[in-house]
């Protein structure tokens, strides 16, 4: 039987061509074409400053450092998440807050963002998870209201929208992801985008080893203590090439998302995830819930079809639950329904409608 995987990262000869192109000139590390792929994402997005990193991870890191987010600091965050939404609060040494979930939307709850604001609390992090944007409206009431800062882990979510205006043009800093799993990859890379010059500036230079360029001079200064976050013009290549088609990327992603939904409604023991009101879903990932997702996973896999859990349940893993530096509020009841409900099915943009047929059919037959 035909295997059909979970995603396939959309690699054609010309992504190929660009490649070789790069590998060709000899200038291999971050260059011309990472800039090149800078511009194409801040061009997109609207936003003023796009600055490609070697992972989300690190971007997320970069963002809380610009910002001044460090010990003696609380950050909140959604339980239903990848560890590493958490994880970079930790690292720049700040205490990690975790709230539940709204179940429906699978988005942070925002009633428990504000039950969980102390005078400590510089920032949150929402998640705007698998491609649904969050409700910009009501997160920027609580932001005002509290004096807060946004950075927004939008790994999932290049493409998606909120009111018309681009993901990535609505927080003070947001951080996508470019790991293969995303539908604009570049391998491994993310990039942080922000319309605020002064923190712009800050992270340039400190994911370049704190190095501060001069105009009037022949060489560089370091002004400050920095790493090296550098994307490679190599990897910077794919995503360059994906970027040009990204309109028929999301086009043939939302009629597939779609279509599996038109497929499956009314079906029993099997609901679906709402799309935030006045936002526009990216669907970086299709997902349904459903009863039993383990074992269903587990059948499909016996038929060549691969699927996927949705993500984390970060109260449940001792990295978080046992850590003095992390606090967690509230039952985690939409967290949890989530965590043991959600299946990510199939979705790529080689997918046709006879393979999609056929994980239709077979996720009803061992429903069954």
């Amino acid at each position: 039987m035909k295997r059909i995987p979970l995603i396939k990262p959309y690699i054609t000869d010309e992504v190929k061509a660009k490649v070789c192109e790069v590998l060709d000139s000899g200038y291999l590390t971050e260059g011309p074409v990472t800039k090149d792929l800078e511009d194409a994402l801040r061009d997109y997005i609207g936003c003023s400053f796009a600055i490609a990193v070697c992972n989300c991870t690190v971007g997320l890191e970069l963002a809380l450092r610009a910002v001044g987010v460090g010990p003696g600091d609380e950050v909140i965050v959604p339980d239903y998440t990848y560890p590493a939404t958490a994880d970079v609060v930790r690292i720049v040494g700040a205490k990690v807050v975790i709230v539940d979930i709204d179940r429906e939307t699978m988005l942070i709850d925002y009633d428990a963002v504000e039950r969980a604001i102390t005078p400590h609390t510089k920032a949150v992090i929402p998640v705007s998870i698998f491609g649904n944007p969050l409700d910009y409206d009501r997160l920027n009431r609580v932001k005002e209201r509290y004096q807060l800062l946004v950075i927004e882990d939008a790994a999932c979510s290049l493409g998606a929208k909120y009111r018309e205006t681009c993901v990535g043009n609505l927080a003070d800093i947001s951080v996508f992801s470019l790991h293969p799993r995303k539908f604009i990859t570049t391998g491994e890379g993310g990039v942080v985008t922000t319309n605020n010059r002064q923190w712009a500036e800050w992270m340039l230079s400190y994911k370049h080893f704190g190095m501060v360029t001069h105009r009037s001079r022949l060489t560089a200064s370091f002004d400050k203590i920095g790493t090296n976050y550098k994307l490679s013009s190599i990897q910077a290549a794919v995503g360059l090439v994906q970027m040009r088609h990204i309109d028929e990327l999301l086009r043939k992603r939302r009629e597939l998302s779609e279509r599996y939904y038109r497929l499956l409604a009314g079906m029993q023991r099997i609901s679906f995830p709402k799309t935030t009101l006045n936002g526009t879903h990216s669907w970086q990932s299709c997902c349904i819930f459903v009863e039993n997702r383990n074992q269903i996973m587990e059948k499909l896999a016996q038929h060549n079809i691969e699927t996927q859990i949705g993500t984390y349940s970060l109260h449940i893993h001792k990295a978080f639950s046992q850590n003095e530096a992390c606090q967690i509020l509230g039952d985690m009841g939409g967290s949890r329904y989530v965590f043991e409900r959600c299946l990510t099915l199939p979705l790529y943009h080689e997918l046709d409608e006879n393979d999609q047929d056929c994980v239709v059919q077979q996720l009803l037959d061992v429903m069954r």
